[in-house]
């Protein structure tokens, strides 16, 4: 943590966000995984302990069929996998179309949930290319209400928080949002204006294991809960896995449910679900090791 300190006290003639807090981040996760790995010890170990074996799957996808029903019934093979979560992401490529007429995200919405039956959890994240104003947003997610989605993800521009604070008035959907910020003196803003109600952290931009866990401890004293937005790729994967299972206010663990090369070739052991669990390594570190030989024959492409 001291060295944490250091590099955020030399950061400031760069900025506080954007390129010096990836650098931050990236060097934070590599530092506690090269700690762990000299201890011989597992990186939640190292953060505490653990408060969970395992942490429950969720499928992360961005739909790109052009039919309701062709995408409803591959979210189903995702559930049939075993996942119990599913989360969407709207206003994404592809032939989806999702996020750009209300009649039809509702179609989509209301398939998935028959689709899917109702005891699989069902996210929606609106997704930045997506600009509801704040009384549509309060329309989207009461129409989507009537179907039980878990949460609605980022229905506004993340700096609206005044518009966050009016809709959150106006809904029974618990509304996620914060994978955009970057420090956590902005995570302890949003705590404190009351914005959100899962509050999504990267550890790969917002100040690496240990900014994620000062995160989570803040979200946890205020009775929030916190996910791991770390969806990119297989080391930030590994890493948040540790951190989720050191989290007593988190839900679900995301992950991709169709395989990538960042996620899959990237590392000796890459995460994954089984059942729709994920367990959590005892391995030291972050529990996987880098292919250094895939590394460079994708940063030849």
């Amino acid at each position: 943590e001291a060295l944490w300190l250091a590099q955020r006290d030399h950061m400031w003639w760069y900025g506080d966000t954007g390129i010096g807090c990836f650098a931050l981040s990236a060097l934070d996760i590599a530092l506690w995984d090269l700690k762990g790995k000299a201890l011989g010890q597992p990186l939640h170990r190292l953060l505490g302990g653990k408060v969970t074996d395992r942490v429950r799957a969720c499928a992360s996808s961005h739909p790109n069929k052009a039919t309701i029903d062709a995408m409803a019934a591959e979210l189903a093979g995702m559930a049939a996998e075993g996942y119990t979560a599913l989360k969407v992401g709207f206003g994404k490529k592809g032939d989806a179309r999702l996020g750009q007429d209300m009649h039809r995200d509702l179609d989509f919405v209301a398939a998935v949930r028959s689709a899917i039956g109702p005891d699989v959890d069902f996210m929606v994240d609106i997704g930045y290319k997506v600009r509801y104003e704040v009384m549509q947003a309060v329309r989207v997610t009461r129409a989507f209400e009537q179907y039980g989605i878990r949460w609605i993800e980022d229905p506004l521009p993340y700096e609206d928080w005044d518009g966050y604070l009016r809709l959150r008035d106006a809904i029974q959907t618990p509304i996620a949002t914060g994978e955009r910020l970057w420090r956590v003196a902005d995570y302890q803003h949003l705590i404190e204006r009351g914005i959100g109600d899962i509050i999504l952290v990267d550890a790969g931009r917002a100040e690496g294991v240990t900014g994620w866990q000062r995160v989570s401890r803040l979200l946890h004293a205020a009775s929030r809960h916190v996910n791991a937005h770390a969806w990119s790729g297989a080391v930030l994967t590994a890493a948040s896995l540790h951190l989720t299972a050191t989290a007593p206010n988190h839900i679900i663990f995301e992950l991709k449910p169709k395989q990538s090369p960042v996620q899959f070739e990237l590392v000796d052991r890459p995460v994954e679900q089984h059942g729709g669990w994920v367990e959590v390594r005892d391995t030291p570190g972050i529990g996987v090791e880098v292919d250094e030989a895939a590394l460079q024959r994708h940063l030849m492409k």
